[in-house]
């Protein structure tokens, strides 16, 4: 056993930073955007650690001065915990490519002919860190912005200026990871937990009630003044003035942004004290970045750019049959002209829908929204072929749409993927039985059923659960990015990038005036990242046009 430790221990001092407050754990990193992995293993025969990979390649001839930097961060508030900035340095062997190692011994027998172990590694998250290049990120701190975000973008720069919008974010990231609560007051909050277990056919709660102690602190409300936080996300909590280890907590839930409800282990409590003042810190999670910087790294296909620019596309008609093109008396004369045209083409360019938001803050569908129930319904009962992917900024939209078809399509026609560490308790419980949750966490099922499945919801950034359970480019015939204009290009990428061919229909939403609002860093926000896939195409010469094949303007 010692002997098993030893060598699970040496891969990981290999592996991993032991800096905790640098750690890239694939967690969830926020409710809306999940991390799973499924696992790839290889066998063999321990004989040494594996080595290091290569560092991140040089870009030094990419930069330009910038004249005019602004300042990353807002003076700390007053308040009864004071916030400050602690200097963090990441570890000059950190690795290139992240892979979570665990060691079972092989399955074929504990040893061979010559008496040595024999082990399956399992390494989870084949995804590249994107660790910041040093040059990059040496620029970035004078103030040296890298020299492609001077020029247009374009099918030869889109890669390469993505990428280094999607590292000033990282770095805007990594400077958080030195914020700190200083002097802060900890309140301990009793809560009461119900568990909701499923069956083959429905989830039930149960009627065992849990307490649970969780350990509440305040935070300025203001977003500038403070790192945003997500469930999941790690609390590294240290006794002001006491030379010790931090406990280390796990963020449960934001109550109204200001209150953070953490769960620390008993150590914690066991020497809490009412009037114990705590140093606080925390640890942000990479991983949608990450997926972001893969789904920009996948686009270099000369196949996809006819998705990324597609003024000179032509468009591919396909025969439809005439009772599919039937109005719905429910929609509007541009509802149904937008339901038709979308019925009646494959591949590349997109359509794109220029209207609301599809689901109001009532939850219920708008102009938009009903254009996406109505199109995938006739696409579902028309073509048994088919197979659809809709994806959307957030839960609440995906849950809103999944509703409104499981009016009409068969429950066990549809899947509602969702990020591993989703809150049970903020699912709908009438789209709890279309989803997979065992374990603690939702899950996906096998390939054979994914494929299987007509229609399957997920969030743009756990649509990368799909593809990492094997599902292929090509493989869905229709895939809707719906309320594209809330996402960053990279965001929707990691849906489109992955899973879309040549064949595919590519359907996109958005609302006029409508961006993102998690763009952290000024060089991002001001170079582009806050432009959406759908504005940026709606602007170009192939929609501004308004062609009724191209794109609908409901309002």
């Amino acid at each position: 056993m010692s002997f098993f430790l030893e060598i699970l221990e040496r891969i990981r001092c290999r592996f991993f930073n032991h800096t905790i407050h640098q750690s890239d754990s694939t967690r969830n990193y926020e409710q809306d955007h999940g991390s799973s992995s499924a696992p790839r293993s290889t066998t063999s025969s321990y004989k040494s650690s594996p080595s290091l990979p290569a560092v991140p390649p040089s870009s030094s001839n990419l930069f330009r001065s910038v004249s005019n930097p602004s300042t990353p961060f807002s003076k700390p508030p007053p308040s009864s915990s004071s916030a400050s900035f602690v200097s963090t340095t990441s570890s000059p062997n950190k690795p290139s490519q992240s892979s979570k190692v665990t060691l079972s011994p092989a399955s074929s027998g504990l040893t061979d002919k010559k008496n040595k172990m024999k082990y399956t590694m399992y390494e989870k998250d084949p995804l590249p860190i994107y660790i910041i290049p040093k040059d990059i990120k040496d620029s970035i701190e004078k103030d040296i912005m890298p020299g492609v975000l001077y020029k247009p973008l374009s099918p030869s720069t889109y890669k390469d200026y993505f990428a280094a919008l999607l590292y000033a974010e990282d770095y805007y990231i990594e400077k958080w990871n030195g914020f700190q609560l200083v002097n802060t007051t900890i309140e301990l909050q009793e809560a009461e937990i119900s568990r909701k277990f499923s069956s083959k056919k429905d989830f039930h709660e149960s009627d065992e009630k849990k307490d649970k102690l969780f350990a509440a602190f305040e935070m300025h409300s203001i977003p500038e003044k403070r790192p945003f936080l997500l469930s999941r996300d790690f609390v590294f909590a240290k006794p002001t003035g006491r030379n010790v280890d931090p406990f280390q907590g796990i963020i449960y839930r934001v109550k109204k942004s200001t209150t953070v409800l953490v769960e620390f282990k008993e150590d914690f409590y066991s020497q809490h004290h009412p009037n114990r003042k705590y140093d606080i810190s925390f640890s942000f999670n990479r991983v949608c970045l990450k997926r972001a910087h893969q789904a920009v790294s996948a686009t270099s296909d000369p196949l996809f750019q006819d998705f990324l620019f597609p003024d000179c596309a032509s468009r591919k008609e396909i025969t439809t049959l005439a009772s599919l093109l039937s109005s719905n008396y429910k929609l509007n004369s541009r509802q149904n002209s937008a339901v038709c045209h979308i019925l009646s083409f494959q591949g590349p360019p997109p359509y794109l829908v220029e209207g609301p938001l599809s689901v109001s803050t009532f939850k219920q569908l708008t102009e938009s929204g009903m254009v996406v129930q109505e199109a995938v319904l006739k696409i579902y009962k028309g073509s048994p072929q088919s197979r659809i992917l809709i994806c959307a900024p957030i839960n609440s939209t995906c849950d809103a749409l999944m509703r409104s078809l499981k009016q009409e399509i068969p429950e066990s026609h549809m899947f509602r993927a969702n990020a591993a560490f989703r809150e049970l308790d903020g699912v709908p419980d009438d789209i709890l039985p279309s989803c997979l949750y065992k374990g603690e966490c939702f899950s996906c099922p096998s390939l054979q059923k994914l494929r299987a499945f007509r229609v399957i919801l997920s969030t743009f950034a756990s649509s990368f659960r799909l593809c990492n359970e094997g599902i292929t480019v090509g493989h869905f015939s229709h895939i809707f990015l719906v309320d594209a204009s809330s996402a960053t290009e990279p965001e929707t990428m990691i849906a489109l990038s992955n899973l879309a061919n040549e064949k595919t229909a590519v359907i996109v939403t958005g609302s006029p005036n409508n961006y993102t609002g998690w763009v952290r860093s000024d060089i991002a926000r001001k170079k582009g990242l806050k432009v959406s896939y759908f504005e940026r195409l709606r602007v170009s010469k192939r929609y501004s046009s308004l062609d009724p094949a191209f794109i609908t303007r409901l309002v």
